[in-house]
């Protein structure tokens, strides 16, 4: 890497040789769709994935939720994933985790301990709560720390659902601690980017705009009847899909109701609505809201659950559909659209935050403006009722999520850690009064293995 211990050398041009990732709230491995697991789980192993195929080696350190989690497990070739252990296995809330923090560090910090100075030489943290050990991390080992939000508490409660709960402040105030403090901030989309800068002050300078992927060799098109019938559903109908967490936020109740106003003002439609994921969240409260809903609506005969299903598998729930809904209130860029696009499913989905990206609108898809209920049953009767349209969206779809792949993803990445690396090794903090001036030191202050 271009480090003797004693001297601090910069490194211009090289990649780290091995990067520190912290997932505290939830495993890459877990499955999306219920818990805490989405896109972002998706993200950090897939990712990972990537650089170590480049020959960056990644350690992902995530907080174990079960006795029976092995301390290190691989999960690809150049990929381990550290379980530590912070507080009781299970009955812990997300909102419970800033207690655990103090644990998780502690875990964190003696694993590096174990080897020689200068193991990690990057740390990335994923969500506001990894952020805050990254923070602790990076200054007690001397390396630069680049940190992705995925979701802001600022930008959720500015578009709340209905009968959802507000982010606490003590989120944004984290928040706003770790986007102070990062070397570099990487945003999903250019409108991530100005969020960052309007709500937390970021500088503009030092976030790098890098969109995430989706795996083009398992999310491609394929045969919709053959995958209709490992599903079971007709053939004759016309499915339209939710795929997610089944929360407030992710609003398939906006498709449940815009469904029914469709079925009235049809009643002979062979619409069905196929709904693949798990309670979480604030959702957790309500489990069978959802079903419920579709009862009250007098639409449950047309209304197929699902569990989250494994990637293969929710392959072919993208290629059974017609259409993929994603409803969400708020969305920093949105997997499913890339995801179901890749398949050739032209995806319906609201105008909010990364979707605009993730959606090319009337060439791949549509977006909707708001979530009231008529606004949605007519966007989507204006695809399920135009067989020969809905055809032209899907041929467009996969050639539009071509430009997304983890690969892509993995150089952005990589970009993004060089520039960490020049601009730590220079010394160019956020601010003359930050407390990383200097820190150089830190470096020098760990010569022949010795820890200050």
């Amino acid at each position: 890497m271009g480090e003797q211990y004693g001297v601090v050398t910069p490194l211009h041009n090289s990649r780290p040789r091995r990067v520190a990732v912290l997932s505290v709230h939830t495993s890459p491995l877990a499955q999306p769709g219920t818990g805490d697991a989405g896109g972002m789980n998706v993200y950090v192993l897939q990712s990972a994935i990537q650089m170590a195929r480049r020959g960056v080696e990644v350690e992902i350190f995530t907080r174990a939720t079960s006795s029976a989690d092995a301390p290190v497990q691989e999960a690809a070739p150049g990929v381990l994933v550290r379980n530590v252990v912070a507080g009781p296995f299970e009955g812990l809330d997300k909102q419970d985790l800033p207690t655990q923090l103090c644990a998780f560090v502690a875990g964190v910090l003696r694993e590096e301990a174990r080897h020689e100075p200068g193991y990690y030489n990057l740390v990335h943290s994923h969500y506001w709560l990894s952020g805050q050990v990254g923070w602790l991390a990076r200054d007690r080992w001397g390396v630069p720390l680049v940190h992705t939000a995925h979701t802001l508490a600022a930008v959720k409660n500015l578009s709340l659902a209905e009968g959802d709960t507000p982010e606490p402040a003590a989120r944004q105030i984290g928040e706003q601690q770790v986007v102070a403090e990062s070397d570099r901030l990487v945003a999903n989309t250019t409108d991530e980017s100005d969020q960052l800068v309007r709500h937390y002050g970021a500088d503009p300078n030092r976030i790098d705009v890098v969109a995430p992927g989706a795996d083009l060799t398992r999310y491609r098109p394929g045969d919709r009847d053959a995958a209709r019938a490992k599903l079971g559903l007709d053939p004759r109908e016309t499915v339209v899909t939710f795929v997610g967490r089944i929360q407030p936020l992710k609003a398939p109740d906006v498709l449940l109701r815009a469904a029914a106003e469709l079925i009235a003002r049809d009643p002979e439609s062979s619409l069905r609505v196929l709904v693949v994921g798990g309670p979480s969240g604030s959702g957790l409260a309500r489990p069978d809201a959802l079903i419920e809903l579709a009862s009250s609506l007098g639409i449950a005969a047309r209304v197929t659950f699902l569990p989250p299903q494994a990637p293969d598998r929710l392959a072919d729930v993208y290629r059974a559909s017609d259409l993929v809904a994603v409803p969400s209130y708020s969305e920093s860029f949105g997997l499913v659209a890339i995801e179901a696009q890749a398949c050739g499913t032209p995806v319906i989905a609201a105008n909010v935050g990364g979707l605009g990206v993730a959606v090319r609108h009337g060439e791949t898809g549509l977006l909707v403006d708001g979530h009231r209920t008529e606004d949605w049953a007519t966007a989507l009767q204006s695809l399920v009722s135009a067989p020969g349209r809905l055809a032209a969206l899907a041929a467009e779809a996969p050639r539009h999520a071509e430009n997304f792949s983890w690969e892509h993803t993995a150089d952005g990445l990589l970009e993004s850690y060089r520039m960490a690396t020049v601009n730590y090794n220079y010394g160019h903090g956020p601010s003359e009064f930050s407390p990383r001036r200097g820190r150089g030191l830190w470096k020098l202050r760990r010569v022949g293995g010795v820890r200050a």
